[in-house]
């Protein structure tokens, strides 16, 4: 599949596709355009004049397999731009703003070594923000430090599902549905670590999408579950054995927690995707079961993203420009999700006016493309 991943600092493009793949001869390239060699043996031939400015790039893979490039200084390897799964006879675009600098291209084959091109000097002109290069080693102590908070975070989801069960089993279904949503919020802050649950996740926090029986079928479990019979008059005997299955799928990933290990590259990604989830899945409804939470949902996202990037900080401060104003967007949309709170009730989105729902969508949209850069930036680059 043919990515480009876009670096984007202080709200500046750097590398962009300025259209969809080109098959054949790159010398079929538009007048103005620089094309590039991608190979092993001639990686970054071609670039005869450097000027500054805006420009365009054709880089066009005339190996056999597949690669990836990177523009980049050769002194510091910030990145300036990079394109990923660069096919065999496949011409990519690249456009950045290049200056004052020097610059060489890094060809990074599937199944080979990395090679550096002719390094060509820029004089004059403003280039763009790059990006020095992370490394997974980069990634493993926010990874670890991350993965703790997780293991304390589950240490709770227990005991506030504990609660949940308790008031199930003493037929206190007022209790019980009291219970449900803190027990649920503190589960979905963990949101970074879903992938790491594996198939758990599903226990305890699926839905009935692709379900035969929906929202009866016996393979319907975890919060939902039982969101969906609490809000729907269902008895507390009908309840009792999926609470019971609940409380023992969030034991069984506290128990095993310390033996679980989080991939530390994925870690960024994961920032980016728990908005993109929220944005998905909550501020359209899809996983309301009746308690009408959606937005004490998305409160909760916002949460977790902020507890993965403070692990991320470190590494993104000296790599992403636009890092306070991130942070500006995410006090925003935390502010406007607390007006949506009552006490322990939540406006349902239904009730919410046209304009109070595109201001939200547009207050977390706005946050999933700035997230995108985090992710980004920290996706480990290979360098040999």
């Amino acid at each position: 599949m043919f990515v480009v991943l876009a670096v984007a600092l202080a709200g500046t493009l750097l590398a962009f596709s300025l259209g969809g793949p080109r098959h054949g001869r790159a010398a079929g390239a538009p007048s103005g355009h620089v094309v590039i060699d991608v190979s092993e043996s001639h990686c970054g031939r071609g670039w005869t004049r450097p000027e500054p400015g805006v420009r365009t790039f054709d880089l066009h893979n005339s190996s056999d397999g597949a690669a990836e490039v990177y523009l980049e200084d050769p002194g510091s390897q910030a990145v300036y731009g990079e394109v990923e799964g660069i096919g065999p006879g496949t011409t990519r675009q690249l456009t950045v703003r290049l200056g004052q600098g020097t610059y060489a291209f890094k060809c990074v084959p599937d199944d080979g070594d990395a090679v550096t091109g002719p390094t060509v000097h820029i004089t004059g002109g403003q280039r763009g923000p790059g990006a020095a290069p992370v490394s997974e080693h980069d990634l493993i102590p926010p990874a670890l430090a991350y993965q703790k908070w997780v293991g304390t975070g589950l240490d709770q989801v227990v005991r506030l599902t504990t609660k949940l069960k308790d008031g199930i089993d003493q037929g206190d279904l007022a209790a019980a549905r009291s219970a449900w949503l803190p027990a649920h919020l503190e589960y979905e802050r963990l949101g970074a670590a879903y992938d790491a649950f594996g198939d758990a996740d599903a226990a305890v926090n699926g839905t009935d999408a692709g379900l035969p029986g929906g929202v009866h079928d016996k393979g319907f479990a975890g919060f939902h579950r039982i969101e969906y019979g609490l809000w729907h008059g269902e008895r507390a005997g009908g309840l009792r054995a999926p609470a019971a299955a609940l409380v023992k799928a969030v034991t069984g990933l506290r128990d095993t927690w310390s033996q679980t290990r989080m991939d530390p590259a994925q870690l960024g990604l994961r920032a980016h995707e728990i908005l993109e989830n929220t944005v998905q899945f909550e501020l359209t409804g899809r996983t309301d079961y009746g308690s009408g939470s959606n937005l004490a949902t998305a409160r909760a996202n916002l949460d977790g993203t902020r507890e993965v990037l403070s692990r991320l900080r470190p590494l993104l401060t000296t790599r992403y420009a636009g890092l306070a104003e991130l942070q500006h967007e995410l006090d925003r949309a935390g502010h406007t999700l607390d007006g949506f709170g009552h006490g322990a009730s939540w406006t349902p989105l239904a009730s919410l006016t046209r304009t109070q729902r595109e201001d939200v969508n547009a207050l977390l949209g706005d946050l999933v493309e700035r997230l995108a850069s985090v992710a980004t930036l920290c996706d480990p680059r290979r360098t040999v």
